[in-house]
C-alpha cells in the first residue's frame, strides 16, 4: 500500500507508524517527493487499510494494484535515478556503458576501456563469468577477468559493470564490481536475485530471452524486495520467430515500462541485433524512444574476439555513435551523462601506462586522493616557461612535490597566462581569497570538465561581450553539463594594447598575430600600419606567448598589456580598441552541490515555448507581475526542430528569491523544459 503523510507530520507519529507496520510484517520504504511524503509498506495483506488510516500523521492510503509493488509506478510517481559512483543513470541523461563481451586479457581490457571512455562511456562492461549456450566457447578468465576489470576501471575513472551467474560468486565479485548484472538466462534465476538482492548493490537486470514484460518487472521486485533499491532494466531483445537478427530488439516496451515503473531503463543493441551494422541504428533508435542509456559491446580487435565478436563495435564505431547520441541529446531534452577526467589526463592528455593502480588512493569515478596527480599552475607574473610565481601565496601554503602551492584555491580560466579571462579572474577573486592557482584550460570544455571532476573549485568563463553579442559556446556547455551552475559574475573593460620583442617599433611589424575578435577591434589602429599582416589566433594571450617564442622583431601581439610582463615583451601602443565602450560579462562556474546560499541579485534561466501565439509574452507577463526586472532575453533555435526556439534570460532578484520562485512556478505553465542557469550575486 501506498501511505500518503500529512505535510507537517511530526517525527514521533512517522515512527509510531513505522514501527506499526513493520511489526504486522510490512517493509516500509519512505519516499520523499516534492510536494509529499509517503510510506511505501510491501508485506503480507494482514491489514485491513481502513486501519492504517486512523494513525496519526496519515493523509489517505492507496492500495497498489500491481503484482510488482516496489517497482510500481503507483508505489513512486517520480522517477528512479540509480547512481553507481559518480555515474548516474535516469533523470533525463543518456548513460553511455561499453566494453567487450568478455575480459580477454589486461591489455585488451585497459585498451578497451581508455578507448571508450575517450569517446564518451561512463561506464565500463567486460564478462569474467560467462554463460554460454555451447560448453566448448570461451567461458571467460573467472576471478582474474575481474581483477583486470577493476584494474581498468579505476585507471580510467570507469564504474565496472560485469554479469554474475552464481550466488556462490557474490562475496567474490563485490570487491571488484559498483554494479551487478543480471543477465537474460538468469532473469528468473529466484536464488540468484535473492542473493545479489541482498547485497544493496546496484543491479542492471536484463529481459529474459522470453519474458513479458509483468516477468521481467516481478524480478527487479525478488531484487528490491531483498535489499537493492537501485535496479536498471536492460531490454535486450527477445526471441521470436525471425532469423535474419540475432533477436528482436522490442523498442515498444521501453515507453511501456516507463509508464508502469519509476525504475530507469536502457537498451542492448549489441545482444539484440547480433551484427555489427545494426547495432548504431539501433542504439539511436533505443535513445529516440525514451532510453536512460545505450550498454554496447565494443572491442579493440572484434574480428579476433573470443566472443561476439560479430556484433562488437570497433573503437572507432563507438566514437562516431556517441557524437550522434550527443547531436540528437537537444532534440530528444536530453543530456549525455558525463565522468569527471583523472587529473593527469586533464593535465597532460595522456594515458596511464602499465602497473596496477592502488583502489584505496582513489575515489570511484574521480580523481587520484594520494597526490600523485596534482595541479600544476600559472599566475601572473610567471615566465614564458610557465614558472609559477608564489607571490600570491599565504605564509601557511605548503609547496608540493613539483613546487606547487597545494593549499591554494585552484580556479580555471581558458587560454593561456595572462589572458583576460586571468585578469577577470583575479579581480573577482582575489579580496576574498588570498592564495589562488589560477589554472590554464586550452578550451571552454576543459575548464567545465576541470570543475566537474574536482580539479578546480570554480571556472571563470566569458559569457557576452558588449560589441560582439553572446558566447553561445559556452551557454550550450551549460545546458551539456547540468551539474554545474553560474555562482557569480564580473564585468571589466577589454583594452587592447600592441606588444613586441623589447626595441620593436610599431612601423616595422610585417605580422600581428591576436584571436580574430582582438585583430576586429583594433582594425582602425591595424589600418594605419602599412604592409602588417593580420594573422588570427586561437588566444590573444597564447598570441603573446607565439611571439615571445619566435623572437622575431618583426612580430607583434594584440592583447591585455599584463601579458607583456608575463612572456617579457614590451608594451609598444597601448588603448588600440577601436571602440573603447568594449566590456567583457564574465561568469563565475562551479558544481551545484559545492554552491553557496548567498543573497542573490540575480538569475541566468533558459527555456523553450510551444508554437502557439503570445507563449512567449504569456511568460514575460508572469517575471512583470512579480515586479522582476528582465535585463536579458535572447533566442537561439533549437538544433533538430525548424522554427523552435530556446531562451535565455536573465532577471534581476535582488535578494526576492521567493518571488523568483513563485514567477519560474508561473512560467513553467506557458513553456517547456524550463532549467535555471544560476542564482547568483553580482561581483
Amino acid at each position: 500500500m501506498v501511505i500518503i503523510l500529512h505535510q507537517h507530520i511530526h517525527e514521533d507519529d512517522k515512527s509510531r507508524l513505522r514501527n506499526y507496520l513493520q511489526d504486522h510484517g510490512y517493509r516500509v520504504k519512505e519516499i520523499i517527493g516534492e510536494e509529499e511524503t509517503i510510506f511505501g509498506a510491501v508485506g503480507p495483506a494482514v491489514l485491513d487499510i481502513r486501519d492504517v488510516e486512523v494513525q496519526p500523521g496519515v493523509q489517505r492510503v492507496i492500495p497498489i494494484s500491481k503484482p510488482y509493488k516496489l517497482a510500481s509506478r503507483e508505489l513512486k510517481q517520480q522517477d528512479t535515478v540509480v547512481s553507481i559512483g559518480s555515474v548516474r543513470i535516469g533523470g533525463g541523461r543518456i548513460a553511455l556503458i561499453a566494453g567487450p563481451c568478455s575480459v580477454e586479457s589486461r591489455e585488451q581490457i585497459m585498451e578497451t576501456a581508455r578507448t571508450v571512455r575517450d569517446a564518451g562511456a561512463v561506464m565500463l562492461r567486460g564478462g569474467a563469468y560467462k554463460p554460454r549456450t555451447s560448453p566448448y566457447s570461451f567461458q571467460g578468465l573467472g576471478s582474474e577477468g575481474l581483477k583486470y576489470l577493476r584494474e581498468a576501471g579505476d585507471a580510467y575513472g570507469l564504474p565496472v559493470v560485469s554479469e554474475i551467474v552464481s550466488p556462490q560468486h557474490v562475496d567474490d565479485m563485490l570487491a571488484f564490481v559498483d554494479m551487478f548484472q543480471i543477465g537474460a538466462r538468469n532473469m528468473q534465476n529466484f536464488e540468484l536475485l535473492k542473493a545479489v538482492g541482498q547485497t544493496g548493490m546496484p543491479v542492471l537486470l536484463k529481459r529474459g530471452l522470453s519474458a513479458r514484460i509483468e516477468e521481467w518487472l516481478m524480478a527487479a521486485e525478488y531484487l528490491m524486495a531483498h535489499g537493492t533499491d537501485n535496479v536498471v532494466l536492460c531490454e535486450r531483445g527477445i526471441r521470436t520467430f525471425e532469423t535474419y537478427t540475432r533477436n528482436s530488439l522490442d523498442l515498444s516496451s521501453i515507453p511501456v515500462v516507463k509508464k508502469l515503473s519509476h525504475l530507469p531503463v536502457i537498451v542492448d543493441p549489441s545482444h539484440a541485433t547480433g551484427i555489427r551494422e545494426n547495432v548504431m541504428p539501433m542504439a539511436m533508435a533505443g535513445v529516440s524512444a525514451g532510453a536512460d542509456g545505450l550498454m554496447v559491446e565494443v572491442h579493440p580487435d572484434p574480428d579476433h574476439a573470443k566472443s561476439d565478436g560479430a556484433q562488437s563495435l570497433y573503437p572507432q564505431q563507438f566514437e562516431k555513435l556517441a557524437r550522434d547520441i550527443e547531436a540528437l541529446c537537444p532534440v530528444l531534452h536530453r543530456e549525455l551523462e558525463r565522468i569527471p577526467l583523472r587529473s593527469y589526463e586533464i593535465l597532460t592528455g595522456t594515458s596511464p601506462g602499465s602497473g596496477s593502480v592502488n583502489r584505496g588512493a582513489l575515489n570511484r569515478g574521480g580523481a587520484a586522493q594520494d597526490g600523485s596527480a596534482q595541479l600544476g599552475a600559472n599566475q601572473p607574473g610567471a615566465g614564458a616557461g610557465g614558472q609559477e610565481d608564489d607571490t600570491r601565496a599565504s605564509s601557511a601554503d605548503k609547496p608540493g612535490p613539483a613546487g606547487e602551492n597545494l593549499s591554494a584555491v585552484p580556479i580555471a580560466f581558458q587560454g593561456e597566462a595572462g589572458a583576460y579571462s586571468e585578469m577577470a579572474l583575479y579581480r573577482y577573486f582575489s579580496p576574498d581569497i588570498p592564495s589562488i592557482r589560477s589554472i590554464p584550460c586550452p578550451d571552454f570544455k576543459t575548464a567545465f570538465t576541470r570543475v566537474l571532476a574536482g580539479e578546480a573549485a570554480y571556472a571563470i568563463l566569458p559569457i557576452e561581450n558588449s560589441l560582439t553579442g553572446s558566447i553561445h559556446e559556452n551557454y550550450d556547455l551549460l545546458l551539456q553539463f547540468p551539474d554545474i551552475v553560474i555562482s557569480g559574475e564580473i564585468k571589466i573593460r577589454i583594452q587592447h594594447s600592441l606588444m613586441g620583442l623589447p626595441g620593436a617599433r610599431p612601423e616595422d611589424l610585417e605580422a600581428v598575430y591576436s584571436h580574430p575578435q582582438g585583430l576586429a577591434q583594433c582594425s582602425r589602429y591595424l589600418d594605419g600600419l602599412k604592409d602588417c599582416e593580420r594573422r588570427p589566433f586561437y588566444d590573444t594571450a597564447g598570441a603573446v606567448a607565439y611571439v615571445a617564442r619566435e623572437e622575431n622583431p618583426r612580430y607583434g601581439a594584440i592583447a591585455n598589456a599584463a601579458a607583456a610582463g608575463v612572456y617579457g615583451l614590451e608594451v609598444l601602443k597601448e588603448g588600440i580598441e577601436t571602440n573603447p565602450n568594449n566590456y567583457t560579462r564574465f561568469v563565475v562556474i562551479q558544481r551545484e552541490d559545492q554552491a553557496g546560499s548567498a543573497p542573490a541579485q540575480k538569475a541566468s534561466l533558459v527555456f523553450s515555448t510551444p508554437d502557439r501565439p503570445g507563449a512567449l509574452l504569456s511568460c514575460m507577463e508572469r517575471l512583470s507581475s512579480r515586479k522582476l526586472n528582465l535585463s536579458k532575453l535572447e533566442s537561439r533555435p533549437i538544433h533538430g526542430k525548424p522554427w523552435e526556439y530556446m531562451f535565455y534570460l536573465d532577471v534581476d532578484i535582488d535578494g526576492r528569491e521567493e518571488d523568483f520562485r513563485k514567477a519560474l512556478e508561473d512560467i513553467s505553465e506557458y513553456s517547456d523544459d524550463i532549467r535555471v542557469l544560476g542564482v547568483y550575486g553580482r561581483g
